[in-house]
């Protein structure tokens, strides 16, 4: 089969395209045929091995050189083979998810993995462009912050592939969004939910003065607790999923001290996928792609997603 292997750290050339031998699944294993993936921020970050909490990170997935050759954790497919021990699932079924080293035309997976049947409204690319994006969204919005109608919220990055599934849920909560975005997402920001939008091209929403926020989300990591304080109530929260050594002095000490708090951390998707399922049936949520690429040009879809300046998702058509 083909699959994107990576030998070692670097930028997006590192990745090449190799025929490698197709898995066998065991009794209790699923093999799917992938359809399509993405390039998610875990990807592009364990690629360049630019890791948050790098000593740690570096740990679990190699300090010289990655452990795991295979990249890819966002995915849709299809089930092509089942082990005699697996219920859950039946040949044929369309699915979505999360996955390991997915960056490949075939998969395995079990009945414990992170995986969702397929809307019959959903394609596959729009399977491979949701789950990493809503799952760290509703974490921090409904999990962590506890986010409630009535409350302001600002969003750094309102347009990215995390910020546009955040706009829409904050919006759905009844909460008053405020979008960050350059100048040609603007309109984009606002039909997802937000009521006010900050081109940053043009105003640093960090110099706000007449504004204070229950919530600010940098979905980003561009920002600074510091900066962002004063235009916090003063019960507000600072969430930023950047995960950093930084970030968690800061959250361990706001928990002691003061009443603004910082919080980061990294979202798991368990239950959510089933809620994030309802909401497309019902078409309560927009799915946003910004470019579909061949497997064979996977260097390209990374340069691309390296720039930082993705609207919604990149996807990466495997058939």
């Amino acid at each position: 089969m083909k699959a994107i292997i990576r030998t070692k750290y670097g930028p997006p050339e590192v990745l090449k395209l190799e025929e490698i031998e197709k898995p066998i699944i065991k009794e209790n294993e699923i093999l799917i045929k992938v359809h399509a993936t993405s390039v998610t921020p875990m990807d592009y970050r364990a690629r360049s091995g630019k890791l948050p909490l790098w000593p740690i990170s570096k740990m679990m997935l190699g300090f010289w050189k990655p452990k795991q050759k295979i990249l890819g954790t966002e995915v849709s497919g299809e089930v092509v083979e089942i082990g005699n021990d697996v219920k859950k699932y039946k040949i044929g079924d369309k699915v979505f998810g999360t996955g390991q080293s997915v960056y490949a035309e075939y998969f395995i997976a079990t009945e414990n993995s992170k995986l969702e049947l397929m809307p019959d409204s959903m394609s596959f690319e729009q399977g491979a462009s949701v789950t990493f994006g809503f799952i760290s969204a509703i974490h921090f919005l409904k999990r962590i912050a506890k986010i409630q109608s009535g409350q302001t919220i600002l969003i750094n990055g309102a347009s990215g592939g995390v910020g546009v599934f955040a706009t829409q849920l904050a919006n759905q909560f009844g909460a008053e969004v405020t979008g960050v975005c350059s100048t040609k997402n603007v309109n984009l920001v606002r039909s997802l939910g937000a009521k006010r939008v900050i081109d940053y091209t043009k105003a640093n929403f960090t110099k706000e003065k007449n504004q204070k926020y229950n919530l600010i989300f940098d979905v980003v990591g561009k920002s600074s607790f510091s900066k962002c304080r004063k235009l916090l109530t003063k019960n507000g929260i600072y969430l930023n999923i950047l995960c950093s050594f930084k970030l968690f002095i800061q959250m361990f000490w706001t928990s002691k001290i003061g009443k603004k708090k910082v919080i980061t951390g990294i979202a798991e998707a368990g239950e959510n996928l089933t809620l994030l399922k309802d909401l497309v049936e019902s078409k309560k949520l927009q799915i946003i792609i910004d470019k579909i690429y061949p497997l064979e040009k996977i260097v390209d879809a990374h340069a691309y997603a390296d720039k930082g300046h993705k609207v919604g998702s990149v996807v990466i058509k495997v058939i």
